[in-house]
Formats: structure tokens, C-alpha cells, sequence
């Protein structure tokens, strides 16, 4: 899907790692959630309290999900996260990104 219709977008930014990750979140009439964002070169590790499904849009990361060897990504691809997990990123050029958050 390349919009997003009937969707409230959160005008303050989602920023992480003093502004190496930002995002914006949208509320989609059901109540679903997506952010849609941008990640600098780095290293980072986050975490989830949801599932969470990254697309990759554009750019090339290696992502080390839970009990996973690292696994390089190019967009256009994605991959999923499991809920209440961490998992490591290291991000090779600049990434255009949107995460669905499953619950």
C-alpha cells in the first residue's frame, strides 16, 4: 500500500537515539497503529510490547531478532518482530521504514 487514507497523524515526532531514529505515529480508524519513520546509520537495540511487522521501504540493515543469527535486510522487504522482545539493528545507509504494531 503505498497511502494511507481516513488515518490521524500524531504531529510530534517519536525520537530515539538523540534523533538517529524518528518516527510519526498514524491511528487508523480502527484504532491499529503504524509509524512511519527514518533511521540513520548505527547501532541500536530496541525492544517491543507488541508484535510488530518493519517494512523496509528503502535503504539496507542487518536486524538480530531473539535467539537469531544477524540477517541482512534491503528494501523493499520486512520482517517480524515478536512481542515483549529485544532485538538489534545495525543500519547500514539511511532506512525509510513503517512498523504495524499487532496486538
Amino acid at each position: 500500500m503505498a497511502e494511507f487514507k481516513n488515518v490521524t497523524v500524531s504531529k510530534a515526532a517519536n525520537i530515539f537515539f538523540e534523533g538517529r531514529i524518528t518516527s510519526r505515529s498514524i491511528i487508523f480508524e480502527d484504532g491499529s497503529r503504524k509509524t512511519l519513520g527514518i533511521m540513520l546509520p548505527g547501532e541500536y537495540e530496541l525492544n517491543t510490547v507488541h508484535k510488530e511487522v518493519m517494512d523496509i521501504q528503502t535503504g539496507v540493515l542487518e536486524v538480530m531478532l531473539p535467539a537469531e543469527d544477524w540477517m541482512e535486510v534491503k528494501g523493499p522487504a520486512s520482517f517480524e518482530i515478536p512481542s515483549n522482545s529485544k532485538f538489534k539493528l545495525r543500519v547500514k545507509s539511511l532506512v525509510d521504514y513503517c512498523c504495524s504494531f499487532i496486538k
